[in-house]
């Protein structure tokens, strides 16, 4: 029988002088690049133009990252946004908060839409919401397996037969651990096929805010839970009896909630003759 892993991955790739290529930015962005894909094959069977996704894009990227930067030292090391805010934008970009992308995503395709919000495509902000989660679900899952890679964000100890020894952490080495960053990867992929059989089955019937609010529940539930399986982030949540992550996520499931509830409780619109012709790509 399996009694532990001995995980010592090599979290950099390959490396040309001072120039590295490392698995968890290569993960970050395979997120980002098949998501796109898939996001462009939504817009195609729902009649949306295609070359939007080029614009969303965008938003995801600058909001995902500016989101996670601010969160990370807003929510864990606030003293540090305080007195050099400029380390938000320099590198190395070290600290990036789920929490935070969320609000930064959720603020992004609000600004997003209210430039497509046209009776022409109708991409409200709970029509794109419904859809990006899907691919962000498929992120999630990519940039966990990216911290596995890198031996961060590790579980407490225990002596399950699946717990990871990460010998290239120097903080947490030769102890058996919760691989809790590989919980949250494999989670994100679940939710991620759950999410897009889901879409796949109603498409432009979607309930709208229904993915949302199932995304928010599914992901900060399970980080509730998951939490008390992780070692903190930072020395000030050991005298908390809830850690920062774990209180962060009950206003996040309390709004998938919302979300989820409102979606069967509100009509979805009937496309217009005019809405529902192709639109040209």
């Amino acid at each position: 029988m399996l009694q532990y892993v001995i995980w010592e991955v090599n979290p950099e790739i390959f490396h040309i002088g001072s120039f590295s290529v490392r698995w968890y930015g290569l993960l970050f962005a395979l997120g980002f690049l098949i998501g796109m894909q898939i996001m462009s094959y939504i817009f195609k069977k729902e009649e949306k133009p295609v070359a939007d996704t080029d614009t969303l894009l965008i938003y995801m990227v600058v909001s995902t990252i500016v989101g996670a930067r601010l969160g990370h030292f807003l929510f864990y090391e606030p003293e540090v946004l305080l007195h050099h805010p400029l380390t938000v934008i320099t590198p190395p970009f070290a600290g990036l908060a789920s929490h935070g992308a969320t609000i930064g995503i959720l603020t992004g395709l609000w600004l997003y839409s209210r430039r497509k919000e046209s009776r022409l495509t109708n991409q409200t902000f709970l029509w794109v919401t419904d859809r990006i989660v899907i691919v962000v679900a498929l992120a999630g899952a990519c940039i966990r397996f990216g911290n596995l890679m890198n031996s961060e964000i590790v579980g407490r100890p225990t002596d399950v037969p699946w717990a990871f020894v990460f010998m290239n952490n120097n903080e947490y080495a030769k102890i058996p651990r919760h691989p809790a960053q590989l919980y949250e990867s494999l989670s994100c992929l679940v939710l991620f096929f759950i999410l897009l059989w889901f879409w796949n089955r109603v498409k432009e019937r979607t309930p709208r805010g229904s993915m949302l609010g199932i995304f928010l529940i599914w992901i900060f539930g399970l980080r509730f839970f998951y939490e008390y399986l992780k070692e903190n982030q930072v020395p000030f949540e050991d005298s908390l009896p809830l850690n920062v992550g774990q209180i962060l996520s009950i206003p996040a499931v309390l709004m998938g909630v919302y979300f989820l509830v409102r979606s069967y409780r509100t009509p979805v619109p009937l496309p217009t003759s005019e809405e529902s012709k192709p639109v040209e790509s």
